[in-house]
């Protein structure tokens, strides 16, 4: 129905003003395909901010949306359904829906939202200069943050351990020029097999201050995450978490994020392709709103006393 209307459309313009030789019409809105990789309620928060910021300022935008998680495995449909609208841009919530577009829509503009890592994922080559048709808003909270706040919490810190896989090993270099920049020291340890994590924690344990984590897939299982938060309770070592979760499982503290925000960030990158900019030239934002979790019970088992001024502002405690 929408290509017979649109045919329609562009042989009555063509009728009215005598034009000949031309195979697309005008369209009087500016179609974007949306491409979510789920349902869920972070991901329609992120959504609605994207659509907020950038309707504020193209009031002739349509939003058309498309679900992977809907499509059964069969996404034909929804790559040629994307394909009939020719978007200006494709805007994509989730990192299975930012790999699929970058997959096969390479001749169209890419906005993303809500991926973690996009460098370390493959969906661009630099934070600074992404390249290709890709740009987005990130999930990732800025190292130095997350050391700012563990020495606030530590003031005493000096050294700072780290367990990873090869999942993760490519934050490691970076974080450890943070961590000297900062006047710390970076302890890390590569996991191969869990089995070797009670070997890093022993080692970590009695050589640093405390221990940072990266979301890392092949390192936190939940069988892994729970020996981890449990000995390290036991063993009386700050431990911070990647996610509020992990707070609420027992990590003395976590900083977490608004997805609206996040969301608010890419409408605004959308915006700014809109406006012409070339997506790979656009830097991909980091989280520029951040929320402090701690863990009131864990804090008392290890004698940490939470400064008042971030007890002031955290956004969750569990006790």
């Amino acid at each position: 129905m929408i290509g017979l209307t649109r045919h329609l459309s562009f042989w009555f313009a063509a009728l009215i003003f005598g034009i000949s030789g031309v195979t697309e019409p005008v369209r009087a809105d500016t179609p974007i395909a949306v491409l979510i990789s789920d349902s869920l309620t972070s991901t329609q928060r992120t959504l609605h901010g994207a659509r907020k910021v950038i309707s504020r300022a193209h009031q002739d935008v349509t939003f058309y949306k498309f679900c992977l998680a809907q499509s059964q495995n069969d996404t034909k449909p929804i790559i040629d359904s994307i394909r009939s609208l020719s978007p200006r841009l494709v805007l994509t919530i989730g990192s299975p829906a930012t790999k699929f577009a970058k997959n096969e829509f390479k001749d169209i503009p890419i906005v993303f939202a809500g991926v973690l890592y996009p460098v370390l994922s493959g969906f661009t080559k630099s934070v600074n200069r992404p390249g290709g048709n890709i740009t987005g808003a990130s999930l990732d909270i800025p190292t130095h943050i997350q050391f700012k706040y563990f020495k606030q919490i530590v003031p005493d810190m000096q050294k700072l351990g780290v367990m990873y896989t090869s999942a993760t090993a490519n934050l490691i270099s970076s974080a450890r020029i943070v961590a000297q920049d900062m006047g710390l020291s970076l302890k890390a340890i590569k996991i191969e097999d869990e089995k070797q994590i009670p070997a890093a924690l022993d080692s970590l344990a009695g050589g640093v201050d405390g221990i940072w984590s990266v979301a890392d897939p092949e390192l936190f299982s939940p069988k892994s995450t729970r020996y981890i938060l449990l000995n390290a309770l036991r063993k009386g070592i700050p431990f911070m978490g990647f996610s509020k979760y992990v707070v609420e499982s027992g990590a003395l503290f976590a900083l977490d994020f608004d997805y609206k925000a996040v969301g608010q960030q890419a409408g605004e990158i959308v915006n700014r392709v809109l406006a012409g900019e070339v997506p790979g030239k656009i830097k991909v934002s980091a989280v520029d709103v951040i929320w402090f979790h701690y863990n009131e019970k864990t804090a008392h088992h290890i004698n940490i006393e939470i400064p008042e001024d971030l007890i002031a502002i955290a956004k969750e405690v569990y006790r």
